[in-house]
């Protein structure tokens, strides 16, 4: 069992920068993929990108070459840095990961970008 808090979500303008932490509850040395998703107004939650323990990595296609993730595993914390934001990145963003049986998230944090 795992609870996940995301933070870091605000009010930016387009072509500015955010960085999502997401804290998890316990550690995740050995949790295999933490993710990002988004779920825009209107839309379907979608994957952002997700990271392996190995540290493989994979994004969407929208944000490829200017999200990165990342995790720190001391730290029990998986981050999204977001550069060049658009008013498409628009969108809650939550956290999640899979420990068998249960599909965790956790409640999200709004993002919104200004044009």
């Amino acid at each position: 069992q795992v609870q996940l808090v995301e933070s870091g979500g605000g009010l930016v303008q387009a072509g500015g920068s955010l960085r999502l932490s997401c804290a998890a509850s316990r550690s995740i040395f050995s949790i295999n993929r933490m993710g990002w998703y988004r779920q825009a107004p209107g839309k379907q939650r979608e994957l952002v990108a997700d990271i392996t323990s190995g540290g493989s990595t994979r994004y969407a296609d929208s944000v490829k070459g200017r999200f990165t993730i990342s995790r720190d595993n001391a730290e029990s914390t998986v981050y999204l840095q977001m550069n060049s934001l658009k008013s498409e990145d628009t969108a809650v963003y939550y956290c999640n990961t899979y420990i068998w049986p249960t599909n965790y998230w956790g409640h999200g944090t709004q993002v919104t970008v200004s044009s």
